[in-house]
């Protein structure tokens, strides 16, 4: 079994944040499912990581808590403000392309859509 400071090594800060080494996966990516109360074996399947690298991440984020969370915090006020803004400044061109006809031939599938969204929306509704 590895000691708990090489699990910690296998943490490395990139441009990205605080990172997994040898992944594109960030301990921000990680704390999504933990936040959500994913259990460790979950996590480390949805995220294909190994054994040894799901185990670090936590070592990490449970030795580093405040610093992680505090990073976490931030990371999500950032996604925010960006989802907000590329829906803003793509509210135009989104609302014209929904209100424009199925092409020719396509009006089955763009019923069978419709009805999956207002399906979507409604339990999107009842879980308010």
């Amino acid at each position: 079994m590895a000691s708990a400071s090489n699990r910690l090594a296998a943490i490395v800060r990139t441009e990205r944040g605080l990172t997994i080494s040898g992944t594109r996966i960030t301990l921000y990516d990680v704390m999504d499912y933990v936040v959500a109360q994913y259990p460790p074996k979950f996590i480390r399947g949805l995220l294909n990581l190994t054994d040894g690298q799901i185990t670090a991440a936590l070592d990490y984020i449970e030795a580093n808590h405040d610093e992680v969370e505090a990073e976490y915090q931030t990371v999500l006020r950032e996604t925010e403000q960006l989802r907000q803004y590329y829906e803003d400044r793509n509210r135009d061109l989104i609302a014209r392309i929904a209100a424009k006809p199925p092409k020719p031939g396509m009006e089955a599938v763009w019923e069978k859509l419709q009805a999956q969204k207002a399906k979507h929306q409604a339990q999107l509704e009842s879980h308010k």
